[in-house]
């Protein structure tokens, strides 16, 4: 299946969801990833601040940020810069998106678990992203267990066409399947 006509298809799927399924399909994705073994053990985690349409990472980072260290991402050019999540040094940056400020940047290695944004998933871990490659240039470096996560209508039964550069992710989870991938790429 084509990246723009999966992010077409999901993009409509997603504008019919009301606010009280958004909440129910957020805490049932994070109460499962929260029993993963990554996630037990982790201790430094990259997550990302999370648009109306995707699923809310906020009570999540609030609910364990006293408890895990978590990180974000900030666009730098055609990268990502890696910092330290601090409600108090958040402000809008690039595709109006809330990013951590300052200039305690963190290499991606020192990452244990990272919790990856997608469009859509296939049963392969294979992603289809926003179509800018940010995640794909910081995956690659990546050794951290990844995790995508994102509603059942989100993971796909097609195989998604990848290209050389797309980085997957190692499990996948939705409010009904969670997914390990057991080949890697």
């Amino acid at each position: 299946m084509k990246k723009d006509d999966i992010r077409r298809t999901v993009k409509t799927q997603k504008s019919l969801l009301t606010d009280l399924e958004k909440k129910k399909a957020a805490a049932q994705v994070f109460q499962k990833l929260e029993r993963t073994a990554a996630f037990l053990v982790a201790e430094n985690i990259l997550l990302y601040h999370s648009l109306p349409d995707e699923l809310s990472t906020l009570e999540f980072i609030d609910r364990w940020s006293n408890r895990k260290n978590f990180f974000l991402p900030r666009v730098n050019g055609v990268n990502l810069d890696i910092l330290p999540w601090d409600r108090t040094r958040l402000s809008l940056g690039a595709f109006h998106i809330e990013e951590p400020q300052g200039d305690d940047i963190h290499n991606v290695d020192e990452m244990e678990l990272i919790i990856v944004p997608a469009i859509a998933y296939d049963r392969k871990g294979n992603r289809v992203g926003r179509g800018k490659g940010y995640y794909d240039r910081l995956l690659a470096e990546a050794k951290a267990i990844k995790i995508g996560i994102g509603y059942d209508f989100q993971l796909i039964d097609d195989d998604i066409e990848i290209e050389p550069h797309d980085v997957g992710v190692d499990i996948v989870i939705t409010q009904s399947s969670t997914i390990t991938i057991r080949t890697k790429r």
